[in-house]
């Protein structure tokens, strides 16, 4: 198997304590995360140990992303194991304070590629196109993030 990663960041109008309790919302993934919605599986979604299912995709097209938290540092780390059967490696985001209310998200990956070299080769033209959806997605978190209340 081949491992890859991935990494992208973006600048946020919000604290770090703002920006994660919007991220570990998970319900609300569906609001700034590119064609994804989550849900917690197992726990409370807020500790080492917690499920969480994530579904990438419109209507049934698409694949299911389970995860198993592995680290919960509020309010500045948050790390998953991809356990599912498509994706599978370690992800996290981390959140750094930068001044009074702005912060910078980062989220990356490591991911084990699925169908051997043909995965290989099919990632070459992917990383790009998962890169903008990931900072798209970031883009749309920290606009979140900054809205009042």
């Amino acid at each position: 198997m081949s491992r890859v990663e991935i990494a992208v960041s973006v600048r946020a109008g919000a604290s770090a304590e703002r920006v994660f309790a919007v991220l570990t919302d998970w319900p609300r993934h569906r609001e700034w995360m590119v064609l994804t919605s989550a849900e917690v599986r197992e726990g409370d979604g807020r500790s080492v140990g917690s499920r969480i299912a994530a579904f990438s995709g419109v209507g049934p097209a698409g694949f299911l992303d389970t995860m198993t938290i592995t680290r919960w540092e509020p309010p500045h780390l948050v790390e998953v194991a991809h356990t599912g059967r498509l994706v599978r490696g370690s992800g996290a985001f981390r959140i750094e304070d930068t001044g009074p209310g702005r912060s910078v998200i980062t989220w990356w990956e490591s991911l084990d590629l699925p169908f051997g070299p043909v995965g290989r080769v099919g990632w070459l033209p992917v990383r790009p196109l998962s890169e903008a959806l990931l900072r798209l997605s970031l883009q749309r978190l920290a606009r979140l993030a900054a809205r009042p209340g």
